[in-house]
């Protein structure tokens, strides 16, 4: 059930995901009701909110994934901004994300891999929504976010015109295996930042070499990093942009790990203009 936000001409929705029943597994929205006989743990559920123009016209739009401990929250200004600008934004909480987490999943059972394939989800969901663009879906993430969403333009290649990434954290992997250097070290349970993290959470990543892993997506890449940022190193941002044939990298001057209400503005305005120019080069849906 939709209800009128703030500003007008715009629509912000409750969204909820589940575990669909057809042949493929594609997950099917649906409004607030429950689905008899499962658990939302079972169905997989996903919660967030889409914000879109009044207008009952077809738009761009953008799925914008949190932080670590985040929350679909997070990103309300941004999904009323580029809602007032003409595309469709949805903000959704990662399974076992946050404390915060209105979806379910125990942050006990997250990693790396579950909040991709939420984000695919997500991704497939949005798409079948008779007011979005389905060729026109871009993926935006912010530090652990914009880890996952690197991950999953990957995957999703050439179906995603572009990807924003703000201070995404490339060195998840790289710090994790300096705190346990070994299989065997790491501990069944992690008390981090203010949420509990399981083992599978390190075990799944000590493999990955972020720049062997993305650079293949074909797209547009904006990056966007705060030169004040404490948490992951500029190296990692310079890096990141050689890695991607289309990368754009733009540095805040004092900004740190989350944009201050000012950074924040600057880049919703920037963020805006890369997906007008690249919608402009993209064909109409059929």
């Amino acid at each position: 059930m939709g209800v009128m936000a703030d500003r007008e001409k715009i629509i912000a929705e409750e969204m909820i995901i589940e575990e669909g029943e057809t042949p493929d597994g594609t997950p099917e929205r649906i409004s607030e009701k429950e689905t008899p006989g499962k658990t939302p743990e079972e169905r997989k559920r996903i919660c967030g909110v889409v914000y879109r123009p009044a207008d009952g016209m077809k738009h761009p739009a953008v799925i914008m994934s949190h932080g670590y401990n985040g929350s679909s929250a997070d990103f309300e200004e941004d999904g009323k901004f580029y809602a007032e600008h003409g595309i469709v934004a949805c903000a959704y909480d990662f399974r076992g994300g946050s404390v915060r987490s209105r979806s379910s999943g125990k942050s006990t059972e997250m990693s790396l891999y579950t909040e991709k394939e939420d984000l695919l989800r997500v991704y497939r969901t949005i798409g079948s929504l008779e007011y979005v663009e389905k060729t026109k879906i871009f993926l935006l993430g912010a530090s652990q976010g914009g880890m996952v969403t690197a991950l999953a333009a990957e995957e999703l290649g050439e179906q995603v015109p572009g990807i924003v990434l703000y201070f995404p954290a490339f060195c998840i992997a790289d710090d994790w295996r300096k705190k346990f250097p070994s299989e065997k070290a790491i501990p069944e349970t992690v008390d981090f930042w203010g949420m509990k993290l399981g083992r599978i959470y390190f075990s799944s990543i000590r493999g990955l070499q972020i720049f062997e892993t993305i650079g293949s997506y074909p797209g547009n890449v904006l990056i966007l990093h705060g030169d004040r940022d404490p948490v992951i190193p500029m190296d990692y941002m310079i890096e990141a942009q050689k890695t991607y044939a289309h990368g754009e990298l733009v540095v805040l001057p004092g900004e740190g790990h989350g944009f201050s209400p000012e950074g924040a503005g600057t880049s919703r305005e920037r963020v805006l203009s890369f997906f007008k120019k690249k919608v402009q080069t993209l064909p109409d849906d059929v």
